[in-house]
Parts: structure tokens; C-alpha cells; sequence
């Protein structure tokens, strides 16, 4: 048996764990052993994975298994997983871990509440492991499906109008990512043989070039939709808004991803001829979504929409370096996928512990924080250095890595768009400042605030766990770049071969 299937089984546990559990103190533990469990299985696949790369195994995929689903269309369930997809399931141990002692205040409904949390992470979990594309599909469905209830349920503000548009836009999505699916499915063997959703089997045939240019942006923009593609990404500010913390975490954190992951794991791998072919497009779209969600962001007095905007412009530019196709910004792409998930998810993990002791979040109505709550105050002025990519921590990197890949290009297009979307660092370290120095410097406004109490220990250990992604990647980041670098090699010897890539 792969050790992958732990990854759905620990999470499934742990949800009947919750059912038996008849208190709520009982309920919150045993999501936190369930999801501890999952961390340390985490940390296990990574050391696994790079202990099988340093022996020598140089296999595209590896802890595979194929078993057959429903043979009449040749559907499996097929999983494995090569440098990228351990990366996303590191993230999203950490998040998920983080989350459940963010949620620790939760007292409405926690049975349920923490049974659709960690759903949703065990359908983030199935759709990085994936390779089918009918279960990677399913799995997307499960993650997406649950953010309706947390959102409705336990959300604030306008909740209900919130997950509605959240649900309808994504559902959206789906619709065209499955209209994609099929298309490549029924191309999956231009030659003769049996038709598959096998992603592997896929990436091995040319598709014809009018099957890839009529499917290509079904899939980019289905994925995009998620991904926070300009002009798609409407629902994101609401939906980050009314989310509970826990749930801002995981939807920014972890879910926003599963959009780049698809853009870059199906769309353009699967696809790469109308990938080159199209990019230019989808540039544009992306480097206004980068400046857009940057001043957008500005303009904000609450503090969800500001990070909820900040989260729309930091992945704008991975679905931006993914239309690069070369390795550098691909690289620079999944790195950004990693350091933005857990540097949002700090932001709003902050964000919902200010909130719980000073019941606003309008920056102008806050002030002086730093004196009554310093652990706090310390960590969100961490977490705004890591977003303006302050060297030493993980968006540096990320950042550095993304714009340096962008520039290889030799042509004006090119490195305008990049030019461009690099201003977006100025206008980030503009609002990070700004928040900062009203939330947290200067007097007190408000006197109430004087009797604020500092973090809990659950609230340190949410916080302490994500500041060490930050600063670990940031300090080190080599071993997660080469564990990157590994998974792109198939992808990037198949877009070399469907055209040149800097001109």
C-alpha cells in the first residue's frame, strides 16, 4: 500500500474520531492528534522523498499506486507523487495543523464546524496526490464543496451572500475545468488505443494543436478561477472577508492554490502548444491582476479585505510565473505557492486573534496594539516584512526567483509585463507599513484596549508554527528549491519540445 493513502485515511479517521468525541474538548483534541498525525506523515514523505533522490531514484513519480475505478472508462484511482506535489502537501500539513489551534475559540456547532475543516483538507490532500484526472477532479470537488457551510455557517458580516458568491463563481470554474478534462480525454490517444484520464499517459502524446488551442483556456481560466485570475477573482475579497480565521487560512492558504497547481499540473503541461501560443493573454490578465490586487489593497480599511486584495496580487504572480515556462520562474511559481500560504495564513490567523479582543477590524479605529499585545504585535510586523519580501524570509525568495525567471526572456513583451508586475513590490511595502504603523504604533485609542489580553497558548502555538515555515524557507531554501527543480524536469522537457521558450 503508498504511504499517500494515509494522507485520506488519517483525515477520514480523524472526522469519525469527531463523531465519538462528546465533548467539545474531546472534539477539538482529536482534530488536533488527527492533524499532528498528518504533519509528522508530512515531514515523513519529505524526508522519504529526498532520502529516494539522494539514492539515485530518478523516477518520475514516486509511493505510486494504481488501482482500477471504473473500467468501462477506463477511470483509476492513480496516485503518486514527484518534487511539486510533496512541496503542496508540506504546505498544507502546516496550514491545516495551524488552523485547528486557530479554531480553538470556536463554541458554535465545533463538532461540525471542524468536520468540514477537515474535509476540505483531505480534498486538498486527494487532489495533490492525484494522477488521474477524473479523481484529481473529484478530490477538487471535495475541497471546494465545504467552504459553502464554513462560510455561511460560521462566518460574519454578509456571510450568506459571501459563500453564495463564492459557490456559484467556483461551481463556474468547475464547469469549464471538467468541459477541459473531458476534451483531453478524448484526445488522450490521437493515435488509436484506449482513451484515458491517466495524467501520466497523457503528457506522453501530442494532442492536436486545434484540440489544445480550443481546450487550453477552458482549463487555464476554470483553474484561474480559483487561482484569482483577473477578471475572475471577484469572489476572493468577499469569501476571505466572512470567512471564520481558520477557514481564511485554509481558503487563502491552501485552496487558492489548488488554481495554480491545476494551471500549472494540467493545463500547461498537458497542454503546452497552445500554452505557448496563448500566454500573451493571459500575461496581460495576470500582471493587471498583480498591480490590481496591490492597489487594491491600499485603498482598504479592514483588515480581511487588505490581506484578501494582497492575497489576490501574490497569486496573480504565480499563475504569472507559471506563463513563463521556463524552470527558473516555474520554480519561483510553486515557491510562491509555499511561502504565500503560510505567510497568509499567518495574516489571518493574526487578523482573527485581533479581532477576538478588539471586536473591529477598521484599521482607524485601532492604534498603539504594540504596548498591550506585543507577541502578537511582533508576529503580525513579521508576517508584513515576509509580504514586502524582506530578505531572510520565505517572499524574498519566492519573489526573487519569480522575477529573476521572468527576465531571461529577451523580448519587449516579456520583460515589460515583468517590469510591471515587479512595481507591485513598492506598492506591497506601502500598505504592509501603513497598516502597521496605525495598528500597531502610537497611542491608544481606544481605552478599552488597555485591558486586551496577549496570545493564549493556542494562539502561540498557531503562530510560532507558521513563523518557522516563513523563516525556514527564507534561511534555507535550497533543499526545497532542488525538491522543486526535480518535479519540473518531465514538464519542462515537455514544453520544450512544443516551441522555443525565450526568444
Amino acid at each position: 500500500m503508498s504511504p499517500l493513502l494515509l494522507f485520506i485515511i488519517i483525515p477520514v479517521l480523524t472526522v469519525i474520531g469527531i463523531f465519538f468525541s462528546k465533548t467539545h474538548m474531546q472534539v477539538k483534541w482529536t482534530a488536533v492528534v488527527g492533524m499532528s498525525c498528518q504533519l509528522f506523515m508530512a515531514g515523513l514523505l519529505i524526508y522519504l522523498f529526498l532520502a529516494a533522490r539522494a539514492a539515485g531514484n530518478t523516477a518520475e513519480i514516486l509511493f505510486s499506486q494504481d488501482m482500477v475505478w471504473y473500467k468501462n472508462l477506463n477511470i483509476h484511482f492513480f496516485i503518486g507523487v514527484d518534487g511539486v506535489s510533496v512541496a503542496m502537501i508540506g504546505l498544507t500539513s502546516v496550514v491545516i495543523f495551524a488552523g485547528i489551534f486557530a479554531s480553538w475559540d470556536v463554541t458554535d456547532l465545533p463538532r461540525e464546524f471542524f468536520t468540514s475543516l477537515i474535509l476540505l483538507a483531505a480534498g486538498v490532500f486527494g487532489f495533490f496526490i492525484s494522477l488521474d484526472l477524473f479523481t484529481l477532479f473529484l478530490f477538487y470537488e471535495i475541497a471546494v464543496i465545504p467552504m459553502y457551510l464554513l462560510i455561511g455557517i460560521w462566518g460574519s458580516g454578509p456571510r450568506h451572500y459571501s459563500a453564495m458568491k463564492l459557490t456559484l463563481m467556483l461551481m463556474g470554474g468547475s464547469a469549464l475545468i471538467m468541459l477541459g478534462l473531458l476534451g483531453l480525454y478524448f484526445n488522450s490517444a490521437p493515435g488509436g488505443g484506449p482513451l484515458t484520464f491517466n495524467l501520466i499517459q497523457i503528457s506522453k502524446v501530442t494532442i492536436p494543436m486545434p484540440a489544445q488551442r480550443f481546450f487550453f483556456p477552458f482549463l487555464f481560466i476554470g483553474f484561474g478561477v480559483l487561482g484569482a485570475l483577473f477578471p475572475f477573482h471577484t469572489w476572493s475579497p468577499d469569501g476571505h472577508a466572512s470567512a471564520p480565521t481558520a477557514v481564511s487560512m485554509l481558503h487563502a492558504g491552501v485552496l487558492m492554490k489548488l488554481g495554480g497547481y491545476g494551471c500549472y499540473r494540467v493545463a500547461v503541461f498537458l497542454l503546452p502548444g497552445a500554452a505557448h501560443e496563448m500566454a500573451w493573454i493571459f500575461l496581460i490578465l495576470t500582471t493587471i491582476g498583480v498591480i490590481y490586487g496591490a492597489f487594491g489593497a491600499i485603498w482598504q480599511k479592514d483588515l480581511k479585505y487588505i490581506n484578501a486584495y494582497s492575497s489576490v496580487s501574490h497569486c496573480a504572480l504565480v499563475l504569472f510565473a507559471v506563463l513563463m515556462m521556463n524552470q527558473t520562474a516555474m520554480n519561483g511559481a510553486i515557491m510562491q505557492m509555499i511561502s504565500h500560504g503560510i505567510m497568509t495564513a499567518l495574516f489571518f490567523a493574526l487578523i482573527g486573534m485581533i479581532y477576538g479582543r478588539t471586536h473591529t477590524r477598521y484599521i482607524n479605529e485601532m492604534g498603539g496594539l504594540m504596548k498591550v499585545m506585543p507577541f502578537l504585535a511582533v508576529a503580525y510586523v513579521i508576517g508584513g516584512l515576509a509580504s514586502l519580501g524582506l530578505p531572510g524570509f520565505s517572499g524574498f525568495v519566492a519573489e526573487m526567483t519569480i522575477f529573476v525567471g521572468s527576465f531571461q526572456h529577451n523580448d519587449v513583451f516579456h520583460r515589460v509585463c515583468t517590469i510591471i508586475a515587479a512595481s507591485s513590490i513598492v506598492v506591497t511595502a506601502v500598505y504592509i507599513l501603513r497598516v502597521v504603523g496605525i495598528l500597531l504604533m502610537g497611542k491608544i485609542k481606544n481605552p478599552e484596549f488597555n485591558h486586551i489580553i496577549d496570545a493564549k497558548w493556542f494562539d502561540r502555538m498557531s503562530v510560532v508554527t507558521l513563523i518557522l515555515g516563513i523563516t525556514a524557507i527564507g534561511m534555507a531554501p535550497l533543499w526545497l528549491s532542488d525538491m522543486i527543480n526535480n518535479g519540473l524536469v518531465p514538464v519542462m522537457q515537455r514544453i520544450l519540445l512544443a516551441g522555443p521558450i525565450l526568444h
